[in-house]
């Protein structure tokens, strides 16, 4: 047994229920939730996506939306009853006294004001610092969460910095006045596993340095393994099991803790191994092999793209329209190619240019030079905002990192899925749409009563699963997956997955899979691309770049995944034997 259930919590959560008003009559999201946690104490919540873990700290936080309400239970931190205490008390509080880091980062950002300037606003209110001590500690503070050049990214705006750069500047934030308890809520889900493992080592520090009380919540149970002490299962809005960190792992007491589990990757495991087994599907017939002469699918060749530093509309209205001088290459003169039928992995730190190559490639972002060539059209040469309407746009589709920012906030996920059917493929006929979008929901497990709820109402893992599902609703030929399953949990991850190789194998669908997640690039690649910088730095066949890197930086992306030592075979990167 854990000595911190010895210690007096710091915050205690009894009996909680919540439950939030829809069309279809009230939902509970959380089902006499009781935890606790102990000053000095990492405690981490894991469960699929939609098991209440979200749920239970915005209540925590009182941060709830108009539709969700306390039913019942008792909220009790530091003496103080969260339950009971006015929006004065919850204000002061919150940044103070507990702060969170929260699942969309690019959300919990102004859009429209420097994030150097929004860590600023939290140290002058809770720190009481003055402007010119709050500037040099949110310098500081960006420089803690491995922002390079923090003194120049100070000034930029969220939507000059990647998806995993905003999520370091919200955990920046977060940390910025030392709160007593830390909730973080899915912190690493946009970020390497270098800057992975240097933020969980900082909150770790910062944990046993000064006392801080650290609550978790993650779907990545190797992460879970490494940094909490304790360890408590969510399904279905209850608490189906807590426990020390080492006896859950060597002795988890429920079936589902046992599946989440199995349903973790690892070096020794294929895909279909990663499902229970009365949900395996028969091993599908392998697609033959297009002729070599036919070329490759994709070609890139000598791709640039360069940013003016810091850019934007907002910095030449300032500016009025002079150029500072400054120029930021994110993408330095790559090349590489993707054959009909393969799935090449495309792997580096966050903010290496790995979303900026996806993008362009999708003609979302001109490139500065180079070449992109797919099906032999030349697609540099088609204008950035005419794409949407070529012919070659059925045949590439893409999977984007924020599921919640590429989904229309007015649309249901049916409507969202079934828009490509409509544009694309001609579809027409509701019943005949109604059907195929419920067979690509069951494909990507999405349950089909979700269908007709807003982004807003959904979570980040379903809204995860609408973005899919819709990407694969023409069959493209080439889909790039920017980041698909980092917000997922470990068993939709293994139907994707198990989707993607299945589509691969009866189709001869090419897949550019961008991910932090080297363990399910090696289930799903066949040859790996190590960018760094704007950079390739090291490109080949999957099990021989992951098993014997030759660059310095492959291994140190290897060697900074989650293992957590004093667990058996390390778990989450080895074989489970439990049924």
């Amino acid at each position: 047994m854990s000595l911190f259930l010895h210690r007096p919590p710091l915050l205690a959560v009894k009996d909680l229920c919540v439950e939030f008003a829809t069309r279809r009559g009230p939902v509970t999201a959380a089902r006499s939730v009781t935890l606790q946690i102990a000053k000095g104490e990492t405690l981490g919540i894991v469960g699929e996506s939609g098991s209440g873990k979200s749920v239970t700290s915005y209540a925590v936080m009182r941060i709830l939306d108009r539709a969700g309400r306390i039913v019942s239970g008792a909220m009790e931190f530091g003496g103080i009853k969260l339950h009971d205490a006015n929006e004065t008390v919850m204000s002061d509080l919150r940044g103070r006294e507990i702060s969170m880091i929260f699942q969309n980062p690019r959300a919990a950002l102004n859009p429209i004001r420097p994030v150097g300037k929004q860590i600023e606003d939290v140290l002058i209110r809770h720190a009481r610092a003055t402007h010119d001590q709050a500037r040099e500690k949110a310098i500081a503070a960006l420089e803690r969460v491995r922002i390079r050049d923090a003194a120049r990214r100070y000034h930029a705006y969220p939507f000059e910095l990647s998806g995993g750069m905003c999520q370091r500047v919200v955990i920046a934030i977060a940390l910025a006045c030392r709160p007593q308890l830390l909730i973080a809520d899915e912190p690493t889900t946009g970020l390497d596993v270098t800057t992975q493992k240097a933020v969980m080592e900082l909150v770790r520090d910062l944990t046993h340095s000064e006392g801080m009380s650290t609550l978790l919540i993650t779907h990545d149970l190797g992460l879970a393994g490494e940094y909490c002490d304790r360890i408590v299962v969510m399904e279905q809005g209850r608490v189906v099991e807590q426990q020390d960190t080492r006896a859950l792992f060597t002795a988890p007491a429920h079936p589902y803790t046992r599946r989440l589990i199995r349903s973790t990757p690892h070096a020794a495991q294929t895909i279909r191994d990663l499902l229970p087994e009365d949900q395996r599907p028969p091993q599908p017939p392998a697609v033959a092999e297009p002729a070599a002469t036919s070329g490759p699918l994709l070609e890139v060749r000598a791709l640039v793209k360069v940013f003016e530093s810091p850019g934007g509309l907002l910095h030449r209205l300032r500016t009025r329209g002079k150029s500072t001088g400054h120029a930021f290459r994110a993408v330095d003169g790559i090349g590489f190619s993707i054959a009909r039928g393969e799935s090449v992995g495309l792997v580096g730190e966050s903010g290496c240019g790995k979303s900026t190559t996806s993008a362009m490639i999708m003609r979302l972002l001109d490139a500065t030079s180079g070449s992109i060539r797919f099906k032999g059209h030349e697609l540099t040469a088609v204008p950035a905002g005419g794409f949407a309407r070529s012919p070659l746009r059925r045949a590439l589709q893409m999977v984007f990192q924020d599921p919640h920012e590429s989904l229309n906030p007015r649309a249901t996920a049916a409507q969202s899925i079934a828009d490509p059917l409509l544009r694309l493929d001609g579809m027409t006929g509701a019943g005949d749409i109604r059907a195929r979008v419920e067979q690509l929901a069951a494909e990507v497990g999405l349950p089909c009563e979700l269908l007709d709820r807003l982004p807003h109402q959904l979570s980040g893992g379903q809204k995860a699963r609408v973005g899919i599902a819709r990407a694969i609703a023409t069959r493209p030929e080439l889909l790039i997956l920017d980041e698909p399953t980092a917000a997922l949990d470990v068993s939709v991850q293994a139907v994707v997955l198990n989707l993607l190789a299945d589509l691969k194998a009866k189709s001869g669908m090419s897949y550019l899979f961008v991910s932090h997640d080297l363990e399910v690039v090696r289930l799903l690649c066949d040859r790996v691309i190590v960018m760094r910088a704007g950079r390739i730095v090291e490109e080949g066949p999957t099990e021989r770049i992951l098993s014997a890197p030759g660059a310095d930086y492959t291994k140190e992306l290897l060697a900074a995944i989650p293992r957590p030592a004093h667990l058996p075979h390390h778990v989450g990167r080895a074989k489970v034997a439990w049924a």
